[in-house]
């Protein structure tokens, strides 16, 4: 670590800061934080609501976190509106349960899309992921609802999470239809079933992570129609 930061972050440090960095380089102890998911997992408590990443982490390859934060920004606002009085603090905490639910279309859409990127595209000497990375850059190239249908999930403007299951599983099997032309063979045809294995076990445990009835069908969760306390 310490060779890499001289050899190839140092050069590129501004001039001021260049013998500051080589001195804590020389020092030792560096550390480094790894990145790491944290799932939204409600602790209702009157009187105080959690937000952005003490309440939810995700990997942040996406940069989704300010999209999430600012999204759970506005449905609070919305949430608290039509109320007139917040000192009742065990009933206010009652009704904003609603905002966990709500939060999900947007928030697990995000997560998992940021977490499913990750592990497609982090180094692995599988062949299977390397076709899904290369998939992947072929969809995006298709252009149209492939290019702004994956661009409008990345950046929150198309919160459906079913949407995007639809588009990373439209990726696999266009990375299968790639392997299978212009002649299948046996062995393209099991890397293509490996590519469909990899797929679902790569965004298969995040959504299970996520919920599934919270992020599929958040009208069936009761929370989702808490109405406003009446004084």
């Amino acid at each position: 670590m310490a060779k890499y930061l001289k050899t190839v972050v140092a050069p590129q440090i501004p001039p001021q800061l260049h013998n500051a960095f080589m001195a804590a380089v020389e020092k030792g102890n560096i550390r480094t934080m790894q990145n790491r998911s944290m799932a939204a997992n409600p602790v209702p408590t009157p009187g105080a609501i959690l937000l952005g990443d003490a309440f939810n982490m995700r990997h942040p390859l996406t940069g989704g976190g300010m999209t999430v934060a600012l999204s759970d920004i506005v449905l609070l606002r919305d949430l608290l509106r039509p109320l007139r009085d917040l000192n009742d603090a065990p009933a206010l905490c009652n009704y904003l349960e609603a905002f966990y639910t709500l939060r999900k279309p947007v928030s697990s859409t995000i997560n998992t899309l940021a977490g499913a990127l990750y592990k497609v595209f982090c180094a692995s000497p599988d062949p299977a992921r390397q076709e899904m990375r290369e998939a992947c850059f072929g969809y995006l190239s298709f252009g149209g609802i492939c290019s702004y249908g994956s661009v409008s999930l990345l950046s929150g403007l198309n919160p459906r999470p079913l949407h995007l299951f639809l588009h990373f599983f439209a990726v696999a099997i266009y990375g299968v239809g790639r392997l299978m032309l212009p002649f299948p063979s046996p062995k393209r045809m099991w890397l293509g079933i490996r590519l469909i294995l990899s797929a679902s076990g790569i965004i298969l445990p995040i959504i299970k992570g996520e919920g599934v009835r919270q992020m599929f069908f958040p009208a069936t969760v009761p929370a989702y129609y808490r109405s406003p306390p009446v004084y």
